[in-house]
């Protein structure tokens, strides 16, 4: 297949484009510079700028591009550039298809699981009521934005990722120093739930995507068991074999992170990926301490 790709060079986008290419796959990436290959397509979502011609033909587009949502405080600046991120680059690509003579069979766009909100031990899914706040109404607004593929005739699979394991980036990555100093454990009361997903995971549920046709519209992408953040914080410790017994209070991540605590350390979604269940799709680490040591290469002893 030929695949468009944007934010290839993120974490999953990376490693997606590794696995891709294995398979031989002819990999195009979108890039904000002027192309240096036949394998580029330039586009410049703030100045609503696309070589739209280049993407004619193409078979799947996977667009996973988008301002983060970590690295510091929320101040009103970082929430614009989280929303307009998702809107501009969403909704140029998604316009761009629809007006194609020869449109993609699939559009995977990125999406999360922050569109459910706080949700306390209530478990949601694809079918469920979406959230109130600034996370839930960016995805919204982001979902929203694919609707002119849709409405073309393209498969479009809205993808809600949760928490994406990986040693090299991500929140996982922002953990381990301080679990591995013996200084980890639970944030406020630790009763809330974590729904996350192996790195290995995510690209192999997007690869299942490109090809499985009964996937469509809101996909969550994740593992089929969320823990509170206390057995998080324990388990992530017996891998690490580390002491985990640290207490970050609710007040303290509030002080330090403000809005973005409440939003994303002490909120409380269960998620089930209940699409991925109807559809078969082979967990590759369905329970987090498997999980955990693959992504940190700790065997059981």
């Amino acid at each position: 297949m030929d695949i468009l790709i944007t934010g290839a060079t993120g974490l999953i986008g990376s490693e997606l484009d590794t696995s891709l290419h294995q398979k031989s796959h002819r990999i195009i990436h979108m890039v904000r510079k002027s192309p240096l290959s036949e394998n580029r397509i330039f586009w410049d979502p703030a100045s609503g700028k696309l070589d739209r011609e280049a993407l004619e033909g193409i078979d799947a587009v996977v667009h996973l591009a988008g301002e983060s949502i970590t690295g510091g405080r929320w101040s009103p600046e970082k929430k614009r550039r989280i929303l307009q991120s998702r809107i501009r680059g969403t909704s140029l690509l998604s316009e761009s298809l629809a007006g194609l003579t020869a449109p993609p069979k699939v559009f995977i766009s990125a999406s999360a699981i922050g569109c459910y909100g706080d949700r306390g031990e209530e478990w949601v899914d694809e079918s469920s009521c979406p959230g109130t706040g600034f996370l839930p109404d960016v995805c919204r607004e982001w979902e929203k934005a694919t609707e002119p593929a849709g409405a073309k005739g393209i498969r479009v699979v809205n993808l809600r990722t949760g928490i994406v394991l990986s040693a090299r980036g991500g929140a996982l990555a922002q953990m381990l120093p301080v679990f591995r100093m013996g200084l980890g454990g639970k944030i406020g009361s630790g009763r809330q739930y974590m729904s996350w997903i192996a790195l290995e995971d995510i690209t192999g549920i997007i690869e299942y995507a490109l090809q499985n046709e009964s996937l469509r519209g809101p996909v969550n992408a994740v593992s089929p068991n969320p823990v509170p953040n206390r057995e998080f914080a324990k388990t992530l410790g017996r891998v690490l074999f580390r002491p985990s017994v640290c207490v970050l209070p609710g007040f303290a991540a509030r002080l330090a992170f403000g809005e973005m605590a409440d939003a994303l350390l002490l909120s409380s979604t269960r998620v089930e990926p209940a699409k991925l269940k109807d559809a078969d799709y082979p967990f590759r680490f369905a329970r987090l301490e498997d999980a955990l040591r693959h992504v940190l290469d700790k065997p059981k002893p």
